[in-house]
């Protein structure tokens, strides 16, 4: 009997190599990049093609800083006519003519306003420009090591669902009789078909981030990305009080609303300015021919409108309401920024203490532990309950392990775009796989 058992096994084996080897060889044949998360971050600040549009936007606001530093164009008028003269019954007739040329001049301190408003307009693009970047870089790391979690979530559901098809292929070849035992093979098999849902699952969220991680590199969708295994190294980050401080002068969001804040606030100015009128001045030449008389008039024009129905007082009360506005929102931001640093650190300092529990090799034991079981349940030393649920709660342990990791990563790098600095709170070394 044991001999006969002995050999099911080494065919069951050599079955699951056969098909291996031909899955391995209908599988695309796209490449497969090995690569580790600070590389990706590297890759994505040069590829993205996003960053072209903060570029563009850029180069935009400073031709708007120019064009807001020059005067108005001159305005050159002429006209050209006949002129007819009687006098005493006498005609005379010719040609008069007369050309212009005015210069506009803004009233004083209307440039300087433009030029004001048109520099922070290059100033909310660098920041744009800026705070994309980093949150360009927190999303590939966070795809990143999302990818890699979901493959060892996959790997780790796939080897319990391989494990569970093969005991029960073994149990099926026994024929067994009686209750108990096709309980147990029904137990085994529900197991193993929530095994391979898992890992189907699993499988879907690394296709998923592969994905994403592609358009954000600039690459082809179709390619295939394989992260090498990161060894995060979390460290206590700082007091609240000195993030929220942080967050205060550095955060982005609170850096754009106090820039929005003062540039409306130079609006407000430049529509009281614009109450006052363009003056334009400039040189004037005309001249009459009379038969053989010609006048010449040289001189110098002056044009001023008289703001009598227009006094652009709706546009300053739309600019005072806009200045406002602005005044609520950096308030309420400034707010919020603190409540989302508040939970970005509890969040952070609640699973950096789950990590503190963990052994180095927890994992590793899990796993033994999980194939031990396997073993002596097939020798009858463990009931199928208890071999069951150690399964499970293995699965579920190493799942667990990677997704704390992964939640501490997504709330280091929240805290660092919301305070705008890098807090160097993990380190993303690499480490080699388990064999």
């Amino acid at each position: 009997m044991k001999r006969t058992y002995f050999w099911k096994l080494t065919l069951l084996a050599a079955l699951e190599c056969v098909a291996l080897n031909s899955f391995a060889a209908e599988a695309p044949s796209s490449p497969t990049n090995s690569v580790t998360l600070d590389l990706l971050v590297e890759e994505a600040l040069l590829k993205n093609p996003e960053l072209r549009f903060y570029e563009a936007e850029i180069i935009a606001a400073k031709a708007g800083r120019k064009t807001a530093g020059l005067l108005p164009n001159p305005e050159v008028s002429s006209s050209v006519g006949q002129k007819t003269a009687r006098d005493a019954g006498l005609r005379s007739e010719g040609v008069a003519w007369s050309v212009s040329v005015v210069q506009p001049f803004e009233w004083p301190g209307r440039i300087g306003l433009r030029k004001a408003i048109a520099n922070y307009d290059i100033e909310l693009a660098e920041l744009g420009y800026a705070r994309f970047k980093l949150a360009l870089a927190g999303r590939v790391r966070t795809l990143a090591y999302g990818l890699f979690a979901a493959q060892e979530k996959a790997d780790a559901a796939s080897e319990v669902a391989s494990r569970f098809h093969a005991l029960r292929e073994v149990l099926v070849q026994r024929d067994p009789a009686g209750l108990t035992p096709l309980l147990e093979m029904r137990v085994i098999e529900a197991t193993e078909l929530n095994a391979q849902r898992k890992a189907s699952e699993a499988l879907l969220a690394a296709q998923s981030a592969s994905l994403e991680l592609n358009q954000l590199r600039g690459v082809a969708a179709g390619v295939r990305l394989s992260i090498a295994p990161p060894d995060l190294l979390f460290r206590p980050a700082e007091k609240a009080e000195a993030l929220i401080a942080l967050a205060r002068t550095n955060s982005f969001e609170l850096r754009v609303r106090a820039a929005e804040l003062a540039q409306q606030g130079f609006r407000v100015d430049l529509a009281k300015n614009e109450r006052y009128p363009t003056i334009s001045i400039g040189p004037i030449l005309s001249e009459e021919r009379n038969g053989n008389n010609r006048e010449r008039i040289i001189g110098v024009g002056l044009s001023v409108p008289v703001p009598l129905w227009n006094q652009n007082k709706g546009n300053i009360e739309v600019a005072a309401a806009r200045r406002m506005q602005a005044e609520v929102s950096f308030s309420v931001t400034e707010r919020e920024i603190q409540r989302k640093v508040l939970e970005a650190a509890l969040t952070y300092e609640a699973k950096l203490r789950e990590m503190t529990k963990w052994k180095p090799d927890a994992v590793r034991h899990f796993k033994e532990a999980a194939e031990v079981a396997d073993r002596h349940y097939r020798l009858g030393a463990v009931p199928i309950a208890t071999y069951v649920e150690l399964q499970k709660q293995c699965l579920e342990a190493a799942q667990g392990l990677l997704d704390t990791k992964k939640e501490a990563l997504e709330a280091v790098i929240q805290l660092e775009q919301l305070t705008g600095v890098s807090l160097l709170l993990v380190n993303t070394g690499t480490v080699e796989k388990d064999k």
